[in-house]
């Protein structure tokens, strides 16, 4: 996770949706909903509290991005994660985090769906890609509930380490079901 251009973020997240693509495809429809001991969520509800929250990661990088645009600070497109965002991953790695109710999933929303509201956040966040890599975002943050304050590209690798953990939580409850 040493990424040091805004493009490489975006890079690497592509990859991670596209293995996340690849695994919520190959979930079938009566697995999608199974009920399954010891989780509290289906696969669908997994995939769609995904969706969720990149919907909103996306807004609030629009949010940022506005705001940088503002103070009109140019940058190179590079990129250094925080010293404090560094310590916190090193501190909650493995962590298990209880969703904010604003992020839950309702349970009643296809995998198709869900799908289709990911590539609709990921259509946004190539549109804001230039604009990521054309301003400055120093002081410009909005908070996370865990992570505490983060730019918009610290924001967008969040985006990418939360997908590939519940895509990995996925694939558990999915060798359960098929045990």
């Amino acid at each position: 996770m040493n990424y040091t251009t805004i493009a490489e973020i975006f890079d690497a997240n592509a990859h991670v949706r596209e293995s996340f693509t690849e695994f919520a495809e190959s979930i079938s429809d009566s697995e999608a909903n199974a009920v399954i001991d010891g989780e509290s969520w289906t696969l669908a509800a997994l995939i769609e509290h995904v969706a969720i929250v990149e919907s909103g990661i996306s807004r609030i990088a629009a949010k940022l991005i506005a705001a940088a645009k503002e103070a009109g600070k140019s940058s190179d497109g590079s990129f250094q994660m925080s010293d404090a965002l560094a310590a916190k991953f090193r501190e909650l790695a493995g962590a298990k985090f209880e969703a904010p109710e604003r992020v839950k999933p309702t349970g009643g929303i296809a995998i198709n769906e869900s799908l289709a509201n990911l590539a609709a956040s990921t259509a946004a966040f190539k549109a804001m890609q230039s604009d990521l890599e054309s301003y400055d975002f120093a002081g410009i943050t909005f908070p996370h509930p865990y992570f505490g304050d983060l730019t918009p590209a610290e924001w967008l690798l969040v985006l990418g380490g939360h997908e590939a953990r519940h895509m990995k939580q996925g694939q558990l409850m999915l060798a359960k079901l098929r045990g």
